[in-house]
């Protein structure tokens, strides 16, 4: 298997992961929030939508961090803002990526690319990009699980439960 292709399933194995988690909220558990300074699943989905889309548009010739994005604009929450909306711009983003990972062949994981005008090889920022991408992923499954309490289905291997042997 190559390295762009064993990339790619990570990053589709993350996405399934959230995207599973989500099948067992509400609409409204999208958008609560434990407090003023936590992001809320849909928050967290409009920044990793971003993010993606902005890293991965046109990659090997512009930097990562597009003029027209809107970063802290993802960390809030507007009056327009939906689930479908929300979702529209998680699809959007690994819509991108999953185009430039298709275009993109291994002998290239050496090249420079530009994140806000740091230098990294392709490879370099494939590895911060899949990172990010889980470490929201994450928050995404916790926030989905608070919001399920008790029926949440677990998502990897379950904890013991009290008889189970």
């Amino acid at each position: 298997m190559s390295t762009l292709s064993a990339v790619t399933a990570e990053f589709s194995k993350y996405r399934s992961l959230a995207e599973a988690a989500l099948e067992q909220i509400s609409p409204a558990d999208y958008f609560a929030q434990f407090g003023s300074e936590s992001n809320s699943i849909a928050l967290v989905m409009k920044h990793v939508g971003g993010n993606l889309a902005s890293r991965w548009q046109d990659v090997l010739r512009s930097d990562g961090e597009k003029p027209g994005r809107e970063r802290d604009q993802e960390f809030e929450l507007l009056p327009e803002d939906s689930v479908r909306s929300v979702r529209a711009q998680w699809d959007l983003g690994f819509s991108v990526l999953f185009g430039a990972l298709g275009q993109l062949r291994d002998e290239q994981l050496g090249q420079t690319i530009t994140i806000r005008g740091q230098p990294l090889s392709l490879l370099e920022g494939l590895t911060r990009s899949a990172c990010h991408t889980a470490y929201h992923v994450g928050q995404i499954v916790y926030l989905a699980k608070c919001a399920a309490g008790s029926g949440f289905r677990s998502l990897s291997i379950p904890r013991r439960r009290p008889g189970a042997s």
